[in-house]
């Protein structure tokens, strides 16, 4: 009998460490999500989806751009999603660790040869993270994610025909040429269409953050003095996972995001509270 027992007790101990334990999320320095649509053997590629999309008016483009990333016609190497590692204060001095993840680059369609990014409203964004299971990036999480990142690019402004879908496709050629095939998380080629807390005051804005230099130091301030409608080539989106990690509990962001002594892991804002874009119906 307590032959039996042992062995009892040996078998659950092998197979608690059989099962994952989730707080091991925390630990990989990658994480793949699953539960997103896979991208098709068949799927469009890049330059198939833009020949398409260049015939389109902006508000239609931005439903097949939606259609598109939703059906899961985006590279295989964005679901391979980088964990990105911070610290912050609370009151009382204690240090609380926290790890969070984020898509490796800023968000596109096609397939893993043949892609571009593409500037889209921070509505449509909006309901692209929702539906993925994301959240829109701060400048918090862009700063954190500039000095994770193992590609960093000079940024390369344009000044004519920003608003223009050639030049959409003429900056993501450029952003290739500068990559050169380098793979790893991917930073300083545009501006983050962001949440800030500023946007409770400036409503139908659209909130704008980052494009580093090689210096770390952002081409981009918070800027919210566009209306939400408008989009150029420099915007980009960034996304990062709904579940963090906080001392090693798992937290969806809202939480986060709503706890006085947490929040400032996702916002350096006095008033760090999230904003989230309205989804405009059809």
């Amino acid at each position: 009998m307590k032959l039996c027992l042992n062995l009892l007790i040996i078998f659950d101990i092998l197979l608690k460490i059989a099962q994952p334990d989730t707080e091991l999320y925390a630990q990989a320095a990658t994480h793949y999500i699953k539960d997103i649509p896979m991208l098709a053997s068949d799927a469009k590629t890049g330059t198939e989806i833009a020949n398409e999309l260049q015939l389109l008016s902006a508000i239609d483009r931005e439903k097949r751009i939606t259609a598109y990333i939703l059906e899961g016609n985006f590279p295989d190497f964005m679901r391979q999603l980088v964990r990105i590692d911070v610290s912050v204060n609370k009151a009382d001095g204690k240090s609380i660790k926290s790890s969070y993840f984020t898509m490796p680059d800023y968000l596109m369609v096609g397939t893993d040869v043949d892609f571009i990014r593409l500037p889209m409203t921070p509505n449509t964004a909006q309901f692209i993270a929702d539906s993925l299971g994301f959240f829109l990036s701060t400048s918090k999480i862009c700063d954190d994610i500039y000095h994770a990142a193992e590609i960093k690019l000079e940024p390369m402004p344009l000044t004519a025909d920003r608003e223009s879908f050639y030049t959409f496709l003429e900056h993501n050629r450029i952003i290739e040429d500068q990559r050169q095939e380098r793979k790893g998380l991917i930073a300083g080629i545009k501006k983050d269409v962001i949440s800030s807390s500023r946007l409770f005051a400036s409503l139908n804005r659209v909130a704008l953050y980052g494009w580093h230099q090689l210096d770390e130091k952002p081409i981009q301030p918070i800027y919210v003095g566009h209306a939400d409608s408008y989009v150029d080539y420099s915007h980009g989106i960034r996304l990062i996972y709904q579940y963090l990690y906080v001392d090693g509990k798992k937290m969806h962001y809202k939480d986060v995001a709503t706890d006085s002594e947490l929040c400032n892991i996702l916002s350096n804002d006095l008033d760090c509270r999230y904003y989230r874009y309205p989804i405009l119906s059809d």
